[in-house]
């Protein structure tokens, strides 16, 4: 009977196995793959966790083999592994699956969801910078450093969410992948905020950028293009009136020095006149009446002297 009780024993024991990892999940950004994993309910805390990959490229079962990841051999619970240097083959399908181990026992295997790196990866924003001119804003576009060149392969298009600062409209737009894009036909010294996401042609996970924000031109200071434009207009004012005064002035100034050139000429040729002609014509007066006497006396017999004539 205890030697019974033993063996049942044994055998619960060994009946008891090791629970394995309850969710495995491979989740992408910008062709960056990373598996994780919870342990399963009642994981010791020694346990380690191992992790291998299938590629799903051949269609024949004989040709598929679980490979180990040499990195992810001795996982802790919490830890995640990096799979990007693996998934060689962004369009092959993959899967892969996680195995808990102890010293003394090693759980069933969990397996992850078919997954495909270029179309099941999730594509970030890039890097945008806005800068404004007139009545246009200029975006540009950086890629992320890391998977430089498959982005750059991936990306087709770029969607932009255009807001209107002041009031909160917005516009979309949809323009063919470019390091510089420009955005047109917008009101001038108004702040406009921009989004960005990027799509393919087999992927249309995306994620928009922060806004980033700009001016279409600088704004203008109202206050003081009113006081310069006051400051003008009161010049402008004052150099017509004294370019008005200085023309009426010199008009008046001409006539009255003309009118008194005219009266002083007047009075001098009066004066000189005055005293010049009197004299000349006293003196033919008087050269007229001796003449006068003259001739008179030549007419006019003279009175008879006492010698020569005697009256009887």
């Amino acid at each position: 009977m205890g030697l019974w009780r033993l063996l049942q024993y044994f055998h619960l024991v060994g009946c008891v196995s090791l629970p394995g990892p309850s969710i495995v999940s491979i989740s992408s950004f910008n062709l960056e793959h990373t598996l994780c994993f919870l342990p399963g309910l009642e994981t010791p805390l020694d346990t380690r966790f191992t992790v291998q990959i299938l590629h799903l490229r051949y269609t024949q079962e004989w040709r598929r083999t679980w490979r180990p990841v040499t990195a992810c051999l001795e996982l802790r619970a919490g830890q995640t592994c990096d799979l990007t240097a693996v998934l060689k083959d962004p369009t092959d399908p993959y899967r892969a699956r996680v195995q808990a181990v102890t010293s003394t026992q090693t759980s069933n295997w969990t397996v992850s969801e078919r997954f495909t790196p270029l179309s099941d990866t999730v594509l970030g924003p890039p890097d945008v910078t806005v800068s404004g001119c007139g009545n246009y804003l200029l975006l540009h576009i950086t890629l992320p450093t890391k998977a430089l060149k498959q982005l750059k392969q991936l990306y087709r298009r770029v969607v932009l969410q255009v807001r209107r600062s002041r009031d909160g409209v917005q516009f979309n737009l949809s323009l063919p992948y470019n390091e510089e894009n420009k955005i047109s036909y917008l009101q001038q010294g108004v702040e406009y905020c921009v989004s960005v996401s990027v799509t393919s042609l087999i992927n249309y996970n995306c994620v928009a950028s922060t806004p980033r924000c700009a001016f279409t031109s600088p704004p203008r200071p109202t206050s003081s293009l009113h006081m310069l434009l006051s400051l003008l207009g009161a010049c402008c004012a004052l150099a017509f009136l004294l370019f008005g005064l200085v023309v009426c002035g010199g008009q008046l100034l001409f006539k009255i020095w003309r009118k008194a050139l005219e009266r002083t000429l007047s009075c001098v040729l009066h004066r000189r006149n005055g005293r010049t002609a009197p004299a000349g014509a006293s003196d033919d007066m008087s050269a007229m009446q001796q003449h006068r006497e003259g001739f008179a006396d030549c007419l006019l017999p003279g009175p008879a002297s006492s010698s020569s004539v005697q009256w009887h």
